[in-house]
Order: structure tokens, then sequence, then C-alpha cells
């Protein structure tokens, strides 16, 4: 099984990255994991609709091009459904069926995804109604594919 996550900007803070690395060792045991992070694009203060869409349009093509055509595309969204973990565990291991064994998760950058990333997920999901830090957001995901595989094996950890 592989499962890549596509991340529009890079983790800054040293807890956010030990988390990360700790749940990318602790899910190798199931699957290929791998994060690529893609440069997000400076947007000025107060920027109008115009500088936003800019800017996600080239989050979006720099995304694409670690997509390939074979991936199954899931992207994190506000608005999509919500599961809890038992729900999720399911979800993910039906994905990685239907994925050939390897899904991609995409998590977009302040101001969400371009039109034409969104147009290439197969799929999309929510973590939460709330809204995280891009970066913490990478962490809560990892955490949530450990435990979705933990579930699956029937194994200790997920109460």
């Amino acid at each position: 099984m592989k499962i890549k996550i596509v991340a529009i900007g890079k983790v800054k803070e040293k807890y956010l990255k030990e988390g990360i690395n700790e749940y990318l060792t602790r899910i190798s045991p199931f699957a290929d994991i791998s994060i690529v992070e893609v440069n997000d694009q400076p947007i000025k203060d107060n920027p109008n609709d115009s500088d936003i869409k800019k800017a996600i349009d080239l989050e979006g093509r720099s995304a694409l091009k670690y997509i390939s055509n074979n991936e199954y595309v899931i992207a994190l969204d506000l608005n999509k459904k919500e599961m809890d973990s038992v729900e999720f565990s399911n979800y993910l291991i039906k994905k990685l069926e239907v994925g050939g064994s390897s899904i991609t998760f995409v998590i977009g950058g302040s101001y969400g995804l371009s039109d034409e990333l969104k147009s290439r997920v197969n799929d999309s999901i929510s973590l939460s109604k709330m809204t995280f830090l891009h970066q913490m957001t990478r962490l809560i995901l990892l955490e949530q594919i450990y435990r979705a595989f933990k579930i699956h094996n029937h194994q200790t950890y997920h109460k």
C-alpha cells in the first residue's frame, strides 16, 4: 500500500515536525507513506479576489506536478463529509482497494484548492468543521491514518 500526502506550504514548527515524523514511523509497517510539500504563494495583506485566485492557481499547478494520472486523489475539504475514526478506517481501506493500493491526499493552502486541482480529485472528505493550521492538519491526518490501520488490523490503540 502506498499513501502520499501533497500539502501546500512547509511545516516550520519543530514540535509539529517531530509529531509528523513520529506518525510517519508508526504508519510505515502498514504502508509506504510520504509527504510532498509544495511552496505556498506569498499573498499581500488584504488581498483582493484576483490576488487570491492567482496564488491558489499557482499552488494548484505546482501540486499537480506531484500527482500522476493513475493515483486516486482525495482532497481535504472543510465542507465535505465528516466521519468518525471507524468510518474513516473503512473508507481508507476501501479507497486503497479502489486506488490500486495507492492513494494521494491533498491539503490545500490558506485559501483552499484551485479549480484545476479540484477537478483532478476523485473524492473529498472533511477532518472536521473546525479550521486547523494547515501544518497541523498534516499531523491530524497522519494520526487518523495510523488509527485507521490499527482499527482495520484489530490492534489496540483506538478506544
